[in-house]
């Protein structure tokens, strides 16, 4: 597994699993064109470069160079990287046909390509410092923000600070927070979610 610094941007979910088995970092599906009306994912996506910075890796199609320069026209440059995958073509095994343009996008390239393209991207000399103390699970349950009575307006006040979608899991809330804070400013930034509850 590569460890890289960036959040990566990719347009699905067979990208997202093809990539899964070979980085480690978070991975942001936009859902193809599902991105241009979804203010909460781009709202995440901005908030990821900020902290992070992002890497794009979407298909070699026209498709995907769309959903590429909407992004690049919605988060600062300089908090963005994009790392190309060449024009090969052919089908992806699970597809009964090739794509319209008849190349393969993300999921149906080799991991050798992959790896290349992040290198020619700059991004594989990136290293990730491991945070101190990871944000768990655990720690959401004990803070009240899952399984307990008030939790879930707790939750939702959580989403709207970081500026979160709603419809984020626990496990993608965990790896998000890790992504973007501190176990100890996640600390403080509760105190300040818990007192504009309590107003």
């Amino acid at each position: 597994m590569i460890k890289i610094k960036q959040a990566i941007i990719v347009e699905g979910k067979y990208d997202k699993i093809k990539l899964s088995g070979i980085i480690d970092a978070p991975i942001i599906q936009t859902d193809g064109f599902g991105i241009f009306k979804d203010k909460e994912l781009q709202c995440l996506i901005r908030n990821l470069a900020e902290k992070r910075g992002i890497l794009v890796l979407t298909d070699s199609d026209s498709a995907g160079f769309r959903i590429r320069s909407f992004i690049g026209s919605t988060v600062d440059t300089k908090n963005i990287v994009h790392a190309y995958i060449p024009d090969i073509f052919g089908k992806e095994s699970r597809k009964t046909e090739p794509s319209k343009e008849g190349k393969l996008g993300v999921e149906g390239v080799s991991e050798d390509i992959i790896m290349k393209a992040l290198a020619n991207a700059g991004v594989l000399c990136e290293t990730a410092e491991e945070p101190e103390r990871p944000i768990t699970k655990l720690d959401l349950y004990e803070l009240g923000f899952t399984g307990g009575q008030d939790s879930a307006k707790k939750r939702a006040a959580l989403l709207k600070f970081y500026s979160f979608p709603a419809r984020l899991s626990a496990n993608a809330l965990v790896k998000v927070l890790n992504s973007i804070t501190t176990y100890e400013q996640f600390l403080e930034d509760v105190k300040e979610i818990e007192k504009e509850l309590s107003e």
